[in-house]
């Protein structure tokens, strides 16, 4: 099923289920003048696809205190280090993504913070204090007027 590839159909249900994810089949079958069977269907053979990997549930940050979202680039000592690192980041409450990259960094990795204090604590006492980690570079975000997935 990895070859599955969409119509339109299924972008309209994709659209309607990203800008509701608790839509009713029903409802679905209506707006798009097909029957419920057939949206259970098509999602089904999306999930099967790996097209639809599952719903999400959106919150917002600075509403539970988290006011410092930053990004931080790091530097490994060694790439056979990377594993490792991975799995003490992943440990760490405060990130929240991780990237495998190429370019300037090893790991670039997204941090949510309550305050600054709150990240120079994570910083020095968690995040650099992890042996394999050479330098970091911090970059802090003053805001985030863009925030999208990508549209089928």
């Amino acid at each position: 099923m990895n070859n599955y590839l969409i119509d339109n159909l299924d972008k309209h249900i994709l659209h309607a289920l990203m800008a509701n994810a608790r839509t009713a089949y029903a409802e679905l079958a209506k707006k798009f003048n097909v029957s419920a069977g057939t949206i259970h269907v098509r999602i089904e053979k999306m999930k099967q696809a790996g097209i639809i990997t599952g719903t999400q549930l959106m919150i917002d940050t600075k509403q539970l205190g988290y006011d410092v979202c930053c990004f931080i680039g790091i530097n490994l000592s060694n790439a056979r280090d990377y594993p490792q690192t991975l799995i003490k980041l992943e440990a760490l409450e405060e990130v929240v993504e991780a990237y495998y990259t190429t370019g300037n960094y090893s790991i670039f990795i997204k941090v949510m913070t309550k305050s600054i204090d709150h990240l120079q604590d994570v910083l020095i006492n968690k995040i650099q204090a992890i042996e394999a980690i050479q330098s970091t570079e911090t970059l802090i975000s003053l805001q985030n007027p863009i925030s999208r997935t990508v549209m089928p």
